[in-house]
């Protein structure tokens, strides 16, 4: 200790006799350019707990699951699981009979008004076939579902709320939080009930994975199993968030939904049924080769590379090949942002596109549609014949069929796809189908020969993968 104390001491001799050179006052304020900004940490978040815990609620479920119940060998826990099959048993105790059995979970969630209405998680409760909900005091409700939203994890239970009932938390506005506020959660871990952790917002805009509307806050405020559909508070009070997962390998590494997500989803939700916006386009990131095929400036945007026949967006005029920018006035980043705006958009309202083409900048209106149920993603087919890594062969009505595709389409099926070649490093599939070679359309084997003679060191390909379609730069490499 002395040592060092030692160090910080001949330092901080060095420092001020530097200060007194360069004429800056050994004592006094120091200048405002070099002041440092004023900070105030919380001396206490005891009144803060202190007035929103209370409507914070516990949630238990019950479900009943269907299984071999009466195997005992063939348990989660038992240690004969992995090495024998059911057939093993089966051979030498004959069928067992099928039984069911209760499993129970817990989560928290948070009242939102007075008739007895709790938001929570969707996963706390998607497949509960009873629902609990426990007060702070111990008083407990059994809740029902009024609507879901497996797309955001997002659910609205209902109690039949007493006089006693807690007051309802205010909904803030997340869009106006900032990383490094600080943030409180208060959940239900492990069943341990009105547990308060306290952090700040690590990140803004996180997606994980989780769905197709990713958009979530991070934190470092303790979040365990059990606090899932808890409120995370800023310092006002207000719910900027819903607690919802969590990296297990990691420390202080918490998302959770904005709380301005649930907002927009709340008449549906309390309705029981979740209406999208669509505009029927199929859009992909733009990668520096991309960009540099379709001579763009730079990557920003998405690139629509599927305009769906009869959809908003054919009717409104976007083609294959356009690049939107913007959608309302937002600026459309990148492929997880437009989706999220034109879902949380109402069905037959007018949006304004701004977009694109041919290195010309445009705004196209679009009517907003209803979003259709998603279609089967189709199965591939072997063959041979080789080019770029990978082989290909005429769609034949037997292909079609198996595939899902139409009776007269056109292009060419992928059979084959060889690892480390120019294909398989861009990404295609076996199954995919290659519909143009450079903006030309592509009908069959013959076509598509011709198409990649003529060019022997790039070549940008529309592919029609399941449902959807993806453009996908493939260029020789030229690495040695």
């Amino acid at each position: 200790m002395r040592k060092i104390f030692s160090k910080r001491f001949i330092a901080a001799t060095a420092l001020m006799l530097s200060l007194s050179m360069t004429g800056f006052p050994l004592t006094g304020a120091i200048p405002s350019a070099f002041a440092a900004p004023s900070f105030q940490t919380p001396s206490s978040f005891a009144d803060l707990s202190e007035a929103v815990k209370h409507s914070v609620v516990n949630i238990f479920t019950t479900q009943v699951v269907s299984g071999k119940a009466l195997n005992p060998f063939m348990g989660p826990d038992s240690p004969f699981r992995g090495f024998f099959g059911d057939d093993f048993f089966k051979h030498f105790f004959g069928d067992v009979p099928q039984g069911q059995m209760k499993t129970h979970a817990l989560g928290s969630g948070f009242v939102i008004d007075n008739k007895g209405l709790i938001l929570t998680n969707n996963h706390v409760v998607e497949k509960a076939t009873e629902i609990k909900v426990k007060l702070e005091k111990g008083k407990e409700y059994t809740a029902k579902v009024l609507g879901r939203d497996p797309k955001t994890d997002l659910a609205l239970i209902k109690v039949k709320a007493g006089g006693d009932f807690p007051k309802p938390l205010v909904l803030g506005d997340s869009d106006a939080s900032r990383v490094g506020d600080w943030v409180m959660a208060v959940g239900n871990p492990f069943g341990l009930g009105e547990t308060v952790t306290v952090g700040i917002i690590s990140a803004r805009g996180r997606i994980i994975g989780a769905g197709p509307y990713d958009d979530f806050i991070q934190t470092d405020a303790a979040i365990n199993p059990g606090n899932s559909g808890g409120p995370l508070f800023n310092m006002k009070g207000e719910v900027v968030g819903i607690n919802t997962a969590i990296v297990a390998q990691g420390q202080g590494i918490g998302f959770a939904i904005p709380i301005n997500m649930a907002k927009e989803l709340l008449p549906q939700l309390e309705a029981g049924k979740i209406v999208r916006g669509w505009i029927g386009v199929v859009i992909q990131e733009i990668t520096p080769e991309l960009a540099k095929s379709f001579d763009l400036k730079d990557i920003k945007g998405v690139l629509v590379s599927e305009v769906t026949k009869g959809s908003p967006a054919e009717h409104a005029g976007l083609k294959q090949g356009d690049v939107i920018t913007g959608f309302n006035g937002k600026p459309v980043e990148n492929a997880h942002t437009l989706p999220r705006l034109v879902a949380a958009t109402a069905p037959d309202s007018k949006a304004k596109l701004d977009i694109v083409r041919d290195g010309k900048t445009m705004s196209v209106g679009v009517t907003i549609g209803n979003m259709p149920q998603s279609m089967e993603e189709a199965k591939a087919s072997p063959e041979k014949d080789e080019a770029w890594g990978m082989s290909v062969q005429d769609i034949t009505p037997e292909i079609a069929q198996q595939l899902g595709l139409d009776a007269h389409e056109h292009g060419v099926v992928v059979a084959n796809v060889q690892p480390g070649s120019a294909a398989g490093d861009a990404g295609l599939r076996p199954g995919d189908v290659i519909k143009e070679i450079n903006r030309q359309k592509i009908k069959n084997v013959s076509d598509y020969n011709q198409a990649v003679q003529k060019n022997k060191d790039r070549l940008l390909l529309l592919v029609k993968r399941g449902s959807g379609s993806i453009f996908i730069v493939l260029q020789t490499n030229t690495d040695g």
